[in-house]
């Protein structure tokens, strides 16, 4: 659950305190986001932690990202362990042609690599978040066993626990772990993912192009940001596609494993809203088994 400010001008002044200038005005948008001009003509968002860790976790990811230079991230301006200050992205409208160059840009971030499935980014903590979801990063040898190890069964177990899955279904999700190096499609190197590359947290600037926000950055398998880019849509999404094919060509199949890939953001949801996602990651456990 995100933390309540200390006090309605905390963001103004931690804003002040990280950038080392004077703020000239602020607007709320959320319970954990302020709007806050500076005196030096620009507008940051500030971001109250949502946990122990988080802020460094984001702060990290956002820098990692933005290393690859490839796809827009908004520029860190200061973090501590409660806020974050980054630079604001105007909002406007996606653009087919801008679409593509998010695809293309999206392949060349992944290509940027990470040193192992797991691997958090450079000053990044090891437990880290997704959403409000705690999300441990901790390194695999193999992304089969790394992803059913650490990115299914620690969430399937919470929704056993919580009784939003029960243990009879939870066999379901247990025989696609079992079977995962066999559905998992040729082995490919660890991929610098954006790691909770929903359509939310894929901004659209004032010139149409693509900016990354809120990553739960990590080195993954890359078809797994496309599979959660697909899960809840995605402005021109087949431009995406089409481009990041033509810059880095998926592996065969790999239309039948988007089931598999969007088992891990669906039982983070089902941990975190309900039901409603816990018949979702189910249907996704039968069709990645029947693929």
């Amino acid at each position: 659950m995100t933390a309540d400010p200390p006090d309605g001008r905390a963001p103004q002044a931690a804003a002040a305190r990280l950038t080392g200038r004077s703020v000239t005005g602020a607007r709320r948008r959320s319970g954990a986001l302020t709007e806050v001009a500076l005196d030096d003509g620009t507008t940051v968002m500030v971001k109250h932690g949502d946990g122990p860790g988080a802020i460094r976790a984001e702060a990290a990811g956002l820098r990692w990202l933005a290393d690859a230079g490839t796809v827009r991230v908004p520029e860190v301006r200061g973090d501590d362990a409660s806020w974050l200050v980054i630079g604001l992205v105007p909002a406007g409208r996606a653009r087919a042609e801008a679409a593509a160059r998010f695809g293309s840009g999206l392949a060349a971030l992944h290509a940027a690599g990470a040193p192992a499935f797991g691997a958090p980014p450079p000053g990044g903590p090891q437990d880290a978040y997704i959403g409000t979801a705690p999300m441990r990063n901790t390194i695999g040898p193999d992304w089969p066993r790394w992803y059913a190890e650490q990115r299914v069964l620690p969430y399937l177990r919470t929704a056993v626990d919580r009784g939003t899955l029960l243990p009879t279904e939870s066999a379901l999700v247990e025989r696609v772990c079992e079977r995962l190096p066999g559905l998992a499609g040729p082995a490919e190197p660890p991929a610098r993912l954006h790691g909770d590359l929903w359509s939310g947290n894929v901004l659209w600037g004032a010139d149409g192009e693509a900016w990354l926000i809120d990553p739960a950055a990590h080195g993954g398998h890359r078809e797994t940001d496309l599979a959660m880019l697909r899960l809840f849509g995605c402005p021109h999404l087949e431009r995406v596609l089409d481009a990041y094919q033509g810059a880095a060509p998926l592996a065969p199949g790999w239309e039948r494993r988007v089931a598999l890939h969007q088992l891990f953001p669906l039982l983070v949801h089902t941990v975190l809203f309900g039901r409603s996602y816990a018949e979702q990651a189910l249907a996704a456990a039968r069709t990645a088994l029947s693929g």
